[in-house]
């Protein structure tokens, strides 16, 4: 990836935090269509993250329902417009782990099969799936940071944030984790 790229990308990210940023505020004063949109710019991200914390659709699906109910009513509280995403992960990761901890569980991260297939061709790029079936050999622990990270792009304070850590521990996990993906490659 270049460098022009990775600012492109950057900048992206930039844009779509302040216009949600926006939505946001025109949700606080009562505007339903802001709301609606907040919600569905947030949904499928929040669904594969739950997904891969609980490994079962249907109980991903319920969490993500209460992580929506929550945001409905919480969301007036919010202080700071442009962290909804990184606010709406955190209110995830609190639900998953409530349920988790009602039904004695672990997070979990495989439910994908265990190995990765080799590339078609050399210059094949992995896909997501690739890359969630190898990071099945890192810790859960380790599996969430990896997730946030790199898959759904967020900084590392936004992963610190959301699992409400340190971020010295947040690097620590990510470290732990990039091991055990370079013990498996």
């Amino acid at each position: 990836m270049t460098a022009s790229t990775k600012a492109e990308g950057r900048e992206t990210q930039r844009h779509e935090a302040r216009r949600l940023a926006r939505h946001v505020l025109l949700a606080q004063t009562g505007h339903r269509s802001s709301f609606d949109g907040l919600l569905r710019a947030v949904q499928d991200r929040l669904l594969g993250y739950l997904l891969r914390l609980v490994g079962n659709r249907a109980l991903a699906e319920d969490i993500l329902q209460d992580t929506f109910l929550t945001i409905v009513k919480q969301l007036k509280f919010l202080r700071d417009p442009e962290a909804f995403v990184a606010w709406s992960y955190r209110i995830a990761n609190r639900q998953a782990q409530r349920v988790l901890r009602r039904a004695g569980r672990e997070p979990k991260g495989d439910i994908l099969p265990d190995e990765l297939p080799a590339p078609a061709d050399e210059h094949d790029a992995p896909t997501r799936e690739d890359i969630d079936r190898l990071m099945r050999n890192a810790s859960p622990a380790s599996q969430v940071v990896l997730h946030l990270h790199y898959l759904e792009e967020l900084p590392l304070h936004e992963v610190a944030a959301i699992l409400e850590l340190p971020l010295g521990t947040v690097k620590s996990r990510l470290s732990y984790g990039l091991a055990a993906l370079r013990r498996r490659c």
